[in-house]
């Protein structure tokens, strides 16, 4: 049975209990590693990667197969290509 455990948070350096039912959490969830953050830093870096207002920050691309102009919720990577909801569908169908 899983003990809490104190752990070092890596952005502010304080020291954080991560319970056992967080820990038995992770692990139902098939999570092995620790959390590196105090709950804190986890949030205001969640908060981080939100525009304001609490929305998600979207980005306009051109879908690789049909063309059209579609805003997606991740900054796409060059190189690989980025689809639509209708096409990213398809591909998904056919794996």
């Amino acid at each position: 049975m899983a003990q809490d455990k104190t752990l070092v948070c890596r952005d502010c350096g304080n020291e954080f209990i991560f319970t056992a039912g967080e820990q038995e959490f992770y692990a139902s969830r098939g999570l092995k590693n620790e959390p590196k953050r105090c709950p804190a830093c986890r949030s205001a870096r969640r908060s981080e990667n939100r525009s304001e207002g609490g929305e998600r920050r979207t980005y306009e691309v051109v879908c690789a197969a049909c063309g059209v102009q579609t805003t997606v919720p991740f900054e796409p990577t060059e190189g690989r290509p980025v689809y639509c909801k209708d096409c990213y569908a398809k591909t998904k169908e056919s794996e």
